[in-house]
């Protein structure tokens, strides 16, 4: 929390949390329209600590300079770190990976015409699979590949941010009974609170 200028706020449990990720995550919270303002940090989970919230947006065209700065600083400290958006109705995923200091992959695929300018690195192995079976050439150029293939990996990349997460480490959406917990969860307010008051969500570390 210190490294990303969070500050805590309150403890709150899991469905406080989702109630609040969701208000946030829908611009319906009073004095925090963008989301930005807070976060739910979680409890350590199988080793993951959980930053939720559109502060953690990577491809967010205001944060994603930042974003990727924290990934990349996280994961000096911890080894790993990740983040991650993901819009459960039709809006499209994205992800950042970071290892020791180094971002080994940023994409995103959210139909902005934008999002080609925030690619970074090789495709992920979890990628290249996911294009195999779609008859695509593993590795590609997005300005040169047809029309026909683009529209069909967008179609898949769509939906490819909580695999990728599981696969790598630790998907909010995958969280079972026997999910190791450790700690507590809490509601903090992010440094754009400073300038955004509200009263009172992507990455994740590994520790």
């Amino acid at each position: 929390m210190e490294m990303m200028g969070l500050l805590q706020l309150r403890h709150v449990t899991f469905a406080e949390a989702e109630e609040i990720i969701d208000v946030d995550g829908h611009g319906e919270s009073e004095g925090n329209p963008d989301g930005r303002a807070r976060v739910y940090v979680s409890p350590e989970l199988d080793g993951w600590t959980l930053v939720i919230g559109p502060w953690c947006d990577p491809c967010d065209a205001e944060r994603s300079d930042d974003v990727l700065r924290l990934c990349r600083d996280l994961s000096v400290r911890y080894g790993q770190a990740q983040a991650y958006y993901y819009g459960s109705q039709g809006d499209g995923s994205a992800w950042l990976v970071a290892q020791d200091g180094v971002v080994l992959r940023r994409y995103c695929e959210t139909g902005e015409d934008e999002d080609a300018y925030l690619t970074l690195g090789e495709p992920l192995p979890l990628e290249r699979v996911r294009r195999e079976q779609l008859g695509l050439p593993a590795i590609w150029d997005e300005a040169t590949e047809p029309d026909e293939a683009e529209d069909e990996w967008e179609l898949a990349a769509f939906d490819l941010a909580p695999e990728i997460a599981a696969a790598l480490g630790v998907s909010p959406f995958k969280l079972t009974a026997d999910t190791r917990v450790q700690g507590a969860g809490i509601i903090a307010l992010t440094p754009q609170a400073a300038e955004d008051p509200v009263e009172s969500s992507c990455s994740a570390a590994q520790g």
